[in-house]
């Protein structure tokens, strides 16, 4: 049989399985880290399991894993359908599977034994840096190799968004993971003192607005208006949406850096970037919850598209809130506080994973050759368990940050400050276990999605999706 007249599912498959089984383990490590700030004994005084080794473990397994096997499994699946071709290279594909994979399990062994490169979001050791890089240079081939022998003549918005995060996270990793190697897994950062500060927040910010928007916004251009049975509200506003969002993002990095040694004038545009950020990403959101216009009774009867768009709902959010922190008064208070965690989460738990959620459980029956998903009431108490989660969260984390802000810099009337920090960690405490009890809640939901998984591809098939003969006239 000709596999060129079909498309690649093996690997998109592959893919969204692996995103189920991280996004668990991921979750879990997130749910232990966070049971240890309200429970320090729980790290049981062994160095592999102490909360410094385990955070990045945490994050990277998170962004990386979960999130980085979502992208691949959802980039792969639209490119081929929207151009109507074969992935360009099966062997590639499968290679970015299999490379990926060996990248998540060296960063699983490596970061509890406290390999480190100390950057956020890029901990990750010299060897594997240079597995990465081959793999992501895989992936683009892959990609935009699909793109160049496209049948259809235009470009879906999706695939813009896929490849502006493909394109601009390598020159990302490249640039921050510059380094001289000193043994087989130690090397030190190419740049020193306040360069180097400043190219890790281009990067680290960047890591969230290209890997962990962009690339979601192309699931969120697909599958939104595929789950709906919508076209999408404004497609001259999606356009607009890519390039405001592309030329915008790559300055906002600064604003990590405010109070530091970084020159002041670059802080402010740091700030001043992202103040405009706020247009594209809003225009971005009200595109997106639009495109249901005339189909909002489907929300009654439909989870998958309940996480689709309540996602959207915590992208505005976040979008408002990142731009706001970002003011250098306001930042004032927030800096150093749980208040940036509670952002960070509600942008990585409400956006990125119930987007994520969304695309997984309309992928996974089609991959399977079912109708629906094992259990439709299980994705709809899997949303409600996982939200819930999530208001706790980010509620305790708010409060906490704001009151931390608060207290560290009240002083007396001599100009002694009226609290120690000590006492400002006694009294986040209780914010500390509700935090914890979110968390758990989400880790929750992710089984019973995992559980879902698992009993919808048990008895499932291979599936051969024959690719349509004729060209269309339109996409």
């Amino acid at each position: 049989m000709d596999t060129s007249l079909n498309y690649n599912y093996k690997v998109v498959k592959l893919f969204t399985i692996a995103t189920v089984v991280w996004g668990v383990v991921g979750m879990l490590v997130g749910v232990f880290i966070a049971a240890q700030l309200a429970w320090p004994a729980l790290n049981f005084d062994i160095a592999w399991l102490s909360y410094g080794r385990l955070r990045p473990l945490h994050t990277n397994a998170v962004i990386f894993a979960f999130g980085g096997c979502a992208l691949f499994a959802t980039s792969y699946f639209v490119v081929q359908r929207t151009c109507q071709v074969r992935l360009f290279s099966d062997a590639l594909a499968a290679f970015t599977f299999w490379g990926w994979q060996l990248v998540i399990v060296a960063a699983a062994v490596s970061l509890p034994l406290g390999y480190t490169s100390g950057k956020e979001y890029a901990e990750l050791e010299w060897p594997i840096d240079i597995l990465i890089t081959l793999v992501w240079v895989s992936y683009a081939l892959v990609f935009f190799g699909t793109i160049v022998k496209r049948k259809v003549a235009h470009i879906y918005v999706a695939n813009w968004f896929f490849g502006a995060f493909i394109l601009a996270v390598a020159l990302l990793h490249v640039v921050n993971s510059a380094a001289i190697p000193v043994t087989g897994m130690k090397s030190y950062s190419a740049y020193a003192g306040v360069q180097d500060a400043m190219i890790q927040w281009w990067y680290g910010h960047n890591a969230v607005g290209f890997f962990l928007t962009a690339g979601f916004l192309g699931m969120m251009y697909y599958f939104i208006p595929k789950q709906a049975d919508k076209p999408v509200f404004s497609y001259r506003l999606s356009i607009v949406h890519f390039w405001a969002l592309i030329f915008t993002y790559m300055w906002a990095g600064p604003h990590h850096l405010h109070y530091t040694a970084l020159p002041d004038w670059t802080q402010s545009l740091g700030m001043v970037f992202s103040l405009i950020l706020l247009a594209p990403s809003w225009g971005g959101m009200i595109n997106g919850i639009m495109t249901l216009s005339g189909a909002w009774n489907k929300l009654r009867n439909d989870p998958i598209l309940k996480f689709l768009i309540v996602s959207l709902s915590f992208y505005g959010m976040s979008t408002f809130e990142g731009p706001m922190m970002s003011i250098k008064t306001v930042n004032a208070l927030s800096h150093y506080t749980d208040w940036t965690v509670g952002h960070v989460h509600a942008g990585a738990l409400g956006w990125v994973g119930f987007i994520t959620m969304g695309a997984v459980y309309y992928l996974l029956p089609r991959l399977s050759g079912k109708q629906q998903m094992w259990s439709t009431r299980l994705i709809e108490v899997h949303f409600w368990v996982a939200t819930v989660g999530i208001v706790l969260y980010i509620a305790a984390m708010w409060i906490a940050g704001v009151m931390q802000g608060l207290m560290w810099r009240a002083v007396n009337a001599d100009g002694t400050l009226t609290y120690t920090f000590v006492e400002s960690v006694k009294a986040t405490y209780p914010y500390y276990v509700i935090r914890f009890t979110g968390g758990l809640l989400y880790l929750g939901g992710m089984i019973l999605m995992a559980y879902n998984t698992f009993m919808t591809v048990r008895d499932g098939k291979a599936v051969v999706a024959r690719i349509p003969a004729l060209e269309p006239s339109h996409a």
